[in-house]
Order: structure tokens, then sequence, then C-alpha cells
């Protein structure tokens, strides 16, 4: 059970990263302070998780230069909440121009498990030093995953066509991973903040953990300027998870929306 839910929330959000290494990085980040997203992770019909996603200017300065604070709290929710509890908190500073991030840290306490784990971030030498050693990257990009999310979120898509694959390097736990995506197409998806123009894509997920071999994780982010996930879903061992965006405030520009 352990980080299964909040792991499968993490996949959803960091699909679209999964071409960053490929692709142009815009001039202006998409997202800016203030910016607040939550959302629900459902087991079939029944509403298991939430969370909320936010980003604040921050104080801290790392090798002299300022940071984004990204911050996410996660929580069972429901009858879910009442069999296994889980509060868990992740924190992620990145570098305002480049956006990779500096340092993470995570605090995870899901059922009776704890676990606090920190980790700094080199990009010069490819090198992430954490409470579990330190691990060397293959490029001098690598991410947490929550850093992933926001950096992939700021990259030139416009080119993309139908089938492109590409590939992203990010940390977690105690490994250095590689996730890879093809690109779907568009369409349109109901969702709490209305209709949206979408662009969806179809990520690579590993059988075994919680998947099944034969799984497809779908995600659809909108098509705008924000680029922010609306909605997953995916086929476990048993059953299926839907992520659902819930809310949406300081958003940079309109939502694609469909009157």
């Amino acid at each position: 059970m352990r980080y299964t839910y909040l792991f499968a929330f993490f996949t959803f959000l960091t699909s679209l990263t999964t071409y960053a290494q490929h692709l142009p990085f815009q001039k202006q980040p998409v997202f800016q302070a203030g910016e607040v997203l939550t959302y629900k992770l459902k087991y079939g019909f029944i509403t298991a998780a939430e969370a909320t996603i936010r980003v604040t200017n921050s104080d801290q300065k790392f090798d002299g230069k300022p940071t984004y604070k990204l911050s996410v709290d996660a929580r069972t929710s429901g009858s879910f909440d009442v069999f296994y509890k889980i509060r868990d908190h992740y924190d992620s500073y990145i570098d305002k121009t480049q956006l990779t991030p500096y340092f993470y840290q995570e605090n995870i306490r899901e059922g009776k498990y704890r676990r606090q784990d920190k980790a700094r971030f080199t990009q010069s030498t490819r090198k992430v030093v954490s409470n579990r050693g330190t691990f060397t990257g293959p490029t001098n990009q690598t991410f947490d995953l929550v850093s992933a999310y926001y950096f992939a979120r700021s990259l030139d898509i416009s080119k993309m066509k139908i089938g492109d694959k590409f590939a992203l390097n990010y940390f977690l736990g105690d490994e250095i991973s590689q996730l890879q995506i093809e690109y779907v197409g568009k369409e349109v998806v109901k969702s709490k903040l209305g209709t949206i123009r979408c662009l969806k894509f179809s990520p690579s997920i590993q059988p075994g953990r919680i998947f099944r071999k034969d799984s497809r994780l779908y995600l659809w982010i909108t098509d705008d300027g924000n680029r922010v996930p609306v909605k997953a879903e995916v086929e476990i061992l048993v059953g299926a998870v839907t992520m659902e965006i819930n809310s949406a405030a300081g958003l940079k520009y309109p939502l694609a929306k469909i009157d």
C-alpha cells in the first residue's frame, strides 16, 4: 500500500515531463507565484485521496540564485482515511530561470510508515546527494517529481506530432529513473472547471508495482498557456484510478474553455 496512491498521483502529474530533454524551453515559465491547484484521486467512484499543489516566492537562495518553492500536500479521504491514513508533504526549490531543482525534501506519513528524505541537486556535475547516498544522472537535467511537473509545463510543445515519444530523468527514493511518453492528440474534456480543450498523452508505466502488464496511462492537459493537467486515468492491478482537477487559482493565462 505504501506509496501506491501518491505514486500514481505523481505519475499522472509528471507524465507530461517525459519529453523535457528534447523540446525547447519557453522564455518565460507558464506558472507564477500564487498559483494553487487541487486534485482528487478516485478509486472507481470513490475519492481516495486529495492533493494541493502551490507555488510561492522563496527567500531561500542556492548558489546565490533566487528560487520558487513548490509545495505539495496529499492526504487520503473518506473511508480510505479510516483504513489507511496518508499525510504526505513535499517541497522542491527550483531556479527561477532554469526551473531545475536545487533542493527537495519529503515528509511521508502513510499508515504506520514514516520517512523523511532530503536531496541536493547539482546539475553542473549531474549529482544528486540524498539521505540514501550520492547518485549520478545521465544528463545535467535531473528532477524530483514535483519540479519535473513544473519544468515540463514551460516547454514548447507546439511542434509535437501524434506518435512522438520522448524521455526524462527523475530521482525518487534511492534511484534515478527514466520515463517515456507518447503524444496521442487533442480531445475535449469535461471537468469541474468547465469543458476544456486538451492535449492527450500516454506515458510508459512499469507493470508489477501497482499497474497491470497491459495497463495504459492517459493524461489530458489544457491546450492553452497554462498546460495544467485536467484529468488522468489508468487501470491498476485491482480496479482503476482516476485523477481529476478540483480547483485552480492564480493561473497566469485564461483556460481553454469551450463556451
